[in-house]
This record gives structure tokens, C-alpha cells and sequence, in this order.
């Protein structure tokens, strides 16, 4: 793990994201308080990324209940 101070960290920003990917990256304010830099992994997917499913019901009829629940 590598260690910068807030300015050391302001000041080499880009190249601390870098190492962030590799490893963890420390950084020190100088009132003592310590922040710990990781990188996330990506996600292989999106939570929106759901199966679909088979159903006999068309489009029109999809249509025709929204239509049916708006008008009450």
C-alpha cells in the first residue's frame, strides 16, 4: 500500500487512480485523517440486464390494460 499526503495526492491525481487499479492507495490530510483509495470492479452486467419472458399477451393488449388502469 502507498501512502500521500492530501497535496501529494492533489497534485498526482491521475497517476494515484492508476496505481488505485493495482493496489490500495492511502491518503493522509494532515489533521491525522487517513482515506483509503480502491478500485471497483466492473460489473459483468447491468442490474437492468433481466431475462424476458414468453406470454400470449400482445402488444395491443398491453396497450388496452394501461389504457383501461389511466381512465379507472
Amino acid at each position: 500500500m502507498k501512502v500521500f499526503t492530501y497535496s501529494e495526492a492533489r497534485q498526482n491525481f491521475a497517476e494515484i487512480l492508476k496505481l488505485a487499479q493495482i493496489e490500495e492507495v492511502e491518503i493522509r490530510r494532515r489533521d491525522g485523517a487517513a482515506f483509503s483509495l480502491t478500485s471497483k470492479k466492473k460489473s459483468a452486467s447491468s442490474p437492468f440486464d433481466v431475462p424476458g419472458i414468453k406470454t400470449k399477451a400482445t402488444t395491443q393488449d398491453i396497450l388496452a390494460a394501461i389504457r383501461d388502469s389511466r381512465t379507472g
